[in-house]
């Protein structure tokens, strides 16, 4: 299999606390791969390092290397000329508590568009359309597009914000704790999206279940103490 991304020597610190030290690995195209590990070893840090998430985060900073294939060529996500903006088109984000927007289903789902500036509203109305169907979501929500996205239940919720993440049809998605909120039947539904969706996106998976990780995992990775190893 190709890689997709390449991480080289990465290392990440809070102020002057390491978190992630020397990891190095390589990640498959169209491949599941997930991290496992104990609590507050920072498998989540390793996931915003991916798309820059923590620039934001005072005394945060990063060294090491982060490579990331678009169409035949890898980018170094940290070139200080690569903008973060054209990074979080292509690599979405999906966390462990669904946020869905104080709006309706289908305004919530658009939103990406609206903030890169790519919502004409007959394509719009397409790929919103496209997003829920992807996810899922298209046959439960379709009649009630105009409904707060608030009043879903947990696991639509869940659903919804993976399709927020689809609309722009990122080519990396990562996934914090994605199912650790749900109920064991809407948990198994969104180990199905995920299989599917590795059909033309490449994730990389934050879980605490092993069982899950074994369902539907590729790659399984163990982060402890900074450091991580390939289990299989």
């Amino acid at each position: 299999m190709k890689p997709k991304i390449k991480i080289t020597d990465l290392a990440f610190y809070y102020d002057n606390h390491p978190v992630l030290e020397n990891i190095s690995m390589d990640i498959a195209e169209n491949t599941i791969t997930a991290v496992t590990g104990p609590s507050g070893q920072g498998k989540s840090t390793l996931l915003i390092a991916l798309n820059r998430l923590w620039e934001s985060i005072e005394g945060a900073r990063v060294k090491g290397q982060i490579q990331i294939r678009f169409g035949q060529k890898f980018q170094n996500i940290y070139d200080p000329a690569y903008l973060v903006s054209n990074l979080r088109k292509k690599v979405g984000m999906v966390f462990q508590m669904p946020n869905p927007l104080p709006m309706s289903i289908y305004k919530n789902i658009a939103f990406p568009l609206k903030l890169t500036g790519d919502h004409k509203q007959t394509d719009a109305a397409l790929r919103v359309e496209t997003a829920l169907k992807r996810a899922f979501l298209w046959e439960e929500v379709k009649d009630r597009l105009n409904t707060d996205a608030r009043s879903l239940s947990g696991g639509q919720q869940q659903r919804l914000c993976i399709a927020r993440a689809l609309i722009l049809n990122p080519e990396v998605l990562l996934l914090d704790e994605p199912t650790s909120s749900l109920d064991d039947t809407s948990g198994r539904m969104i180990e199905e999206l995920l299989l599917e969706v590795k059909k033309t996106c490449t994730l990389l998976l934050v879980s605490h279940y092993l069982d899950q990780v074994k369902r539907i995992a590729d790659t399984g990775m163990r982060l402890s103490c900074g450091q991580i190893t390939q289990e299989w």
